[in-house]
């Protein structure tokens, strides 16, 4: 007698049967119930961005983990650090001139550790880095978010400079690891430490998006959920 499947390998079966227009409408959806979910259980915002910056690192930790053991950085992306390092070094900036706290650090931090990455990636260990595999051009992402960070930007008291270096560095984040899906889909082959560090960086990458939806584009979005959730309960 054959074992009962689970509800998530049934649900997961079914997904990956989905046409890709359909698994793209599924995770819009998934997405913004999870922001609906996040604007309830999550009080303080900035708690999302911690998150996302804890998250981040534990990415890098198994990023460095891989560079250092195995003494190969075959299927990571160079162009994703750099990219990386370009929207870091942005929002170290703008954390500069129009914050200055835990956050500064934080971004430090990771723009020392991201730009190492760059380092033995370029250098140390040049002979097993895969250029032919890693071929997304960057100003793809670059100029696009550049366009729309002077058009969608934060209102805020801050000079208008900076809100768009702020929204430009937000933007270039959600897009930064589209290099690296290239690589991984030009090699057909996802090593485990790469495939850790991806899942790191989707899920930081989410919490930063959902702290940048909730607090500085759409303040009145948990307003709009309430009324969602009342007419719904009526």
């Amino acid at each position: 007698m054959r074992a009962p499947k689970r509800p998530i390998h049934t649900v997961s079966t079914w997904v990956r049967r989905q046409p890709p227009k359909v698994k793209a409408f599924l995770a819009v959806v998934t997405g913004m119930a999870a922001l609906v979910v996040l604007r309830f259980i999550v009080h303080d915002h900035d708690n999302l961005f911690v998150a996302a910056e804890a998250v981040h690192s534990i990415g890098i930790m198994v990023l460095i983990y891989k560079l250092t053991k195995e003494k190969t950085c075959a299927g990571l992306s160079l162009k994703s650090q750099e990219l990386t390092a370009m929207f870091l070094a942005v929002r170290l900036y703008c954390s500069f001139v129009m914050e200055y706290d835990i956050h500064t650090l934080l971004d430090l931090a990771t723009l020392v550790t991201t730009l190492w990455v760059i380092y033995m990636i370029r250098f140390n260990l040049k002979s097993s880095y895969m250029e032919d595999k890693d071929n997304f051009a960057i100003y793809y992402v670059v100029v696009p978010c550049a366009l729309l960070a002077l058009f969608i930007h934060p209102s805020t008291s801050h000079h208008l400079l900076n809100r768009i270096s702020w929204a430009f560095c937000v933007y270039l984040e959600a897009v930064s690891v589209l290099p690296q899906l290239r690589v991984m889909q030009n090699t057909k082959i996802v090593e485990p430490f790469t495939a850790h560090y991806v899942f790191a960086l989707g899920v930081a990458r989410f919490l930063s998006c959902a702290h940048w939806v909730l607090q500085s584009i759409c303040p009145s979005f948990g307003t709009c959920t309430n009324y969602v959730v009342l007419y719904m309960g009526a």
